[in-house]
């Protein structure tokens, strides 16, 4: 909802008049939220930089709904260039007004990637003007995170923090916690983000970041505890470069949630938390009173740089006698028997109140087999990554408008295809066809000696196996095809395979990426376009009223508010 103020106003007004009736009718609960971008100065490592701020906050705002929840959110950009935000490392929201779903069929609210916030789906808000997102946390619960997705902001800030609780008539398998903390933990560079954007854009890497962040503090950011007590720490990495392992000195850590899935409930006494990833775990205040330190630092690098928190006991006599509690650097065995360990709770529920486990993942027939291999290439003399050869270059219009619009030349499916091939990388705008509810198997093979870290919007999938070496069809026999986490985002470990289940039950253009953030910016990524000949609202919604529009979809219609 791009323009003026009192414009944008009076048509979320129209917008919502179709709302308010539902309100009265016992519709699902509405939030609202005003958010204002701007830039800021802040100093998390010391020194003073431009930060990008929400509502003055760094990080931004926390966004807390329960299941099927309605979310309006009006997003004013107050920078002096397009800013664009992605819920795709959060929940699946659809961006339908409710009240069309609701009136024609009751529809779950998740087919709708116009506002799936990539700039291969959306366009961004304009500078100076303001957007309103219909969302709506259909059928999700869990721990997730919003984030700009252009122009390398996200080494900036505007990122928070989202949970969805469950609705009090389902169950959950462990009792309600004393509080529920949110722990926001990446690496992060003094650099201001348009410098490291055109370090990039000159064909150069990023060096090593220049420290850790937990909420958003180098060190000192504490959460108070009784003594006796249980919390929910929420765990998410939003850094742009490294995974990281976080653990708490003198406690151990009661895994629960992954991305939106109960699980078993292992014990940790530290844990990695690779790219896009969250975990919940539930930590119990059963030592004596003390501040203790939480330590977060880098895995899987040569240099090792490290940030602390605070779990303040209210009774605590001073500082936590003893050393600061030593995590894994370069292992990789013990990353990987940790991940493998990691397995959903089958009896548990999710939003619904039947069990997880209902769903038997590993009987589906799975009619196609996808092998994604990453790969780094040196193209017109500069710095790119790629995905079976391709290295994605956004194009001057939206992908999904330019389908919607019908609109030629902006890109072609097939252009990426199933399998790695021999011979350079070269630029594209990648595009892969897939079918509706076809049940897919995807094998990313990471040829390459550092880890990945890969995320795939408007889906859950199931990790069934991961292991050394290249896959092979002989690699299924050592798939968990019972009882593999359900999730949105999955490391492979370098020179290693990753295998994942994933029914393709989720109409629209979406992305897959590395959440390596410079590895994104330069290429690895591409889009899977989910097709249907039906155009019935059951399988996707319409392009929302408000939708903006740019490129060469500029200057045409939407649907009259």
């Amino acid at each position: 909802m791009a323009g003026g103020n009192a414009g944008a106003a009076a048509r979320l007004f129209l917008a919502l008049l179709g709302v308010l009736p539902l309100l009265v009718a016992g519709e699902d609960p509405y939030r609202f939220f005003t958010w204002t971008v701007t830039y800021g100065d802040i100093y998390p490592l010391g020194v003073k930089q431009q930060g990008i701020l929400i509502n003055n906050q760094f990080p931004g705002p926390q966004i807390e709904a329960v299941t099927n929840d309605n979310l309006i959110i009006n997003v004013h950009n107050n920078l002096t260039e397009p800013f664009l935000l992605s819920w795709s490392n959060s929940i699946e929201m659809g961006v339908a007004p409710r009240s069309e779903a609701w009136v024609q069929s009751g529809l779950q609210q998740r087919r709708n990637s116009f506002e799936d916030g990539m700039a291969g789906t959306t366009c961004p808000i304009p500078p100076g003007a303001n957007f309103t997102y219909i969302l709506q946390a259909k059928d999700q619960i869990g721990t997730y995170y919003y984030f700009p997705s252009l122009a390398f902001h996200k080494a900036a800030g505007g990122f928070g923090g989202i949970r969805v609780l469950s609705r009090p008539q389902i169950p959950v398998p462990f009792p309600p916690p004393a509080a529920d903390y949110t722990v926001l933990i990446g690496d992060w560079y003094k650099g201001n983000h348009k410098d490291l954007r055109n370090v990039l854009d000159s064909g150069k890497m990023l060096g090593f970041p220049d420290g850790l962040l937990i909420n958003g503090r180098a060190n000192g950011y504490t959460f108070t505890v009784q003594p006796g007590k249980t919390y929910r720490f929420r765990i998410t990495n939003v850094g742009v470069a490294n995974s990281l392992n976080i653990r708490f000195q003198g406690h151990t850590m009661k895994l629960v949630e992954v991305e939106g899935s109960h699980t078993m409930q292992s014990t940790y006494s530290s844990l990695d938390v690779h790219l896009g990833q969250s975990y919940s775990v539930l930590v119990t205040a059963d030592q004596p009173g003390f501040d203790y330190a939480i330590v977060v630092s880098t895995r899987f690098t040569s240099k090792i740089i490290s940030s602390t928190a605070v779990m303040h006991y209210a009774n605590s006599a001073g500082k936590a006698p003893g050393p600061l509690p030593g995590g894994p650097t370069i292992q990789i065995d013990w990353s990987l028997n940790q991940a493998r360990s990691i397995r959903w709770n089958l009896t548990a529920s999710g939003p619904r109140p039947n069990p997880q486990g209902s769903y038997h993942y590993g009987l589906v027939p799975v009619k196609r087999t996808i092998t994604l291999a990453n790969s780094a290439a040196i193209i017109n003399g500069k710095q790119r990554y790629a995905v079976n050869r391709v290295s994605y270059v956004n194009p001057d219009t939206p992908l999904k408008l330019a389908d919607y619009y019908k609109i030629p030349g902006v890109f072609n499916v097939g252009t990426i295809s199933d399998n790695p091939s021999s011979g350079g990388a070269y630029l594209q705008t990648s595009v892969m066809g897939a079918n509706y509810r076809d049940y897919v198997e995807v094998v990313f093979q990471n040829n390459e000696n550092e880890v990945q870290s890969w995320h795939i919007d408007g889906y859950a999938f199931w990790v069934v196996g991961m292991d050394g070496g290249k896959w092979s069809p002989a690699s299924r026999q050592g798939y968990n095809l019972r009882d593999g986490v359900s999730r949105y985002t999955v490391q492979v470990y370098p020179n290693s395979w990753t295998a994942i289940y994933m029914p393709l039950d989720n109409v629209g253009m979406w992305n897959i990426r590395s959440e390596h953030w410079a590895r994104q910016y330069l290429g690895q990524q591409f889009y899977f376009r989910v097709w249907t000949p039906s155009t019935s609202w059951r399988d996707e919604f319409p392009i929302p009223k408000n939708a903006l529009l740019c490129g060469r979809a500029a200057g045409r219609r939407t649907r009259p508010l």
